[in-house]
This record gives C-alpha cells, structure tokens and sequence, in this order.
C-alpha cells in the first residue's frame, strides 16, 4: 500500500459536489485502475439507460446539486434509503444525489476478474429514484465536527485494542503495516480542486483507520481462543463504524 485508499461512491460523490465538473478527470479519479465504469439507470420505472460515467450528470441536470456518500455495514444501513439498503449494505457504499431534476441513489456492483498479481475490476453503478435521503442521511453521518472528534477518539480506541491484544506479537508483518499507514496520504489526483482541507482531513484520519482494521482482522491466527478472537473483532468493529460514519460525513455536501 502506497496511498490511502477510499471507496469509489466517496470520491464519485466529492466530484459531484463541485460546480463545473471535468467530466474525463472525475471519471480518471473514480475509476483508476478499473475497466471504464458503466450507469445503469431506471427512468419512470421501467427504461433503462446505460452509458458512461459521466451519465450520472444527466441523469441529474445542471445547476446545485446536494451530494451524499454511503458506507453501510451489516447492521447499519447508515440512512440508505429503503429501497437500495440491502445492495448498498452488500456492496458497502452508495451514492446519492438530490437536485432539481431528480433524486437518486446510485450502488456500484463490482466484478472481479484477473489474478491476485493482477486483478482488474468491472464496476457498473445502479440508479435507481428514491425519496429525498437528507434528512436520514444527516442523522446518521452527522456533522464534520462531530466525525472529527470521534476519530480522534477511535484512534485511541484503535491503539488500545491493538495492544491489548497483542498484535505485533502475533502478526508483526500486520503491525509494520499498520505503522506505515501514519506517513501515507490521499492521491491528490483523485481529489477535487478546491476541495475543503477539512474535508481532506477527516477523509485521510477515517482511511487510517479503516486500514488499520482491515490489517489486524485478516485472520484469527494469533487469537489463543474464541473469546480472545470475539473481543478483537467487537473492539475493531466498533473503531470501523466511527471511520465509515466519518467518511460519509466528510463526503456530504447539501446546501441550504
């Protein structure tokens, strides 16, 4: 890992934000490494519409756009509109977009294809209309100041887990990595002009720790027993819920 990484809905959705949206630089940041993203999106109920990327701004029109990013879980839909909770939880992020044309929420499935070397990704995003998600949304993700301060807290929350239970003991290959997460930044490129430092912030901090569990829950190996086991994974599941709730609260844009 040489860059913090973050989901695809979450910068889609920081690009979204912005006035005058370079249609070939959000799709560069969004995609990356994958195979060019398709939009397939229901129109009055029954059509369908594919194309690129971009269709995602006529879907939507010109002018302001009110702006959400999801990172759902089992067990917590963090405001998903009823209608995409189940694929938006399985897929573990969501988009959704509000202004004066339409209100949509958009779930990309993703297809693996390749080999562990060499993977690639076919990722084709799902639109689908739904009911007006902001006031859920809000309540769920929070402000910014909010997600600031709970991810200073999660970070301690983090550490105290990690030796307690010993991590570097039992993986350290998984402790090394961990360390190297606190000197890796965003990829500039994949962001935005102008986009709030704030923002930037909260963003990085959440993707720490995000990594941070994704490296020590790998495997159970050094876990003497199940009791053992379950106090990791409930001490990390919770540090995980305090990243993605800030990620979408970093990732919000709705106007007044």
């Amino acid at each position: 890992m040489t860059t913090l990484d973050l989901p695809r809905s979450v910068v889609l959705a920081l690009w979204l934000a912005q006035d005058g949206v370079d249609r070939a630089a959000m799709a560069r940041a969004v995609q990356v490494d994958d195979e060019p993203h398709t939009v397939r999106a229901t129109v009055d109920g029954s059509e369908h519409v594919d194309g690129p990327l971009s269709l995602l701004l006529d879907v939507c029109g010109p002018g302001q756009r009110d702006v959400a990013a999801l990172v759902p879980a089992p067990g917590d839909a963090s405001g998903a509109p009823p209608a995409v909770s189940a694929a938006a939880t399985t897929a573990g992020e969501a988009l959704l977009v509000r202004s004066e044309l339409a209100c949509v929420a958009a779930v990309p499935g993703v297809e693996r294809f390749g080999s562990d070397l060499e993977p690639g990704h076919l990722v084709t995003w799902d639109v689908h209309g739904v009911a007006d998600w902001r006031t859920a949304v809000l309540g769920a993700a929070g402000s910014l100041s909010d997600a600031e301060r709970a991810l200073r807290q999660g970070l301690i929350d983090a550490t105290e887990a990690l030796v307690r239970l010993d991590v570097a003991r039992w993986r350290p290959d998984a402790a090394e990595q961990i360390a190297g997460l606190r000197d890796l930044d965003l990829p500039a490129w994949r962001l935005p002009d102008g986009i709030d430092g704030r923002r930037v912030r909260v963003l990085a901090s959440a993707a720490r720790l995000r990594g941070i569990v994704a490296l020590a829950t790998q495997d159970d190996g050094g876990a003497v027993n199940l009791w053992q086991a379950d106090q990791r994974s409930t001490a990390l599941r919770e540090v995980d819920r305090v990243a993605r709730r800030a990620m979408a609260a970093a990732a919000t844009s709705i106007g007044p």
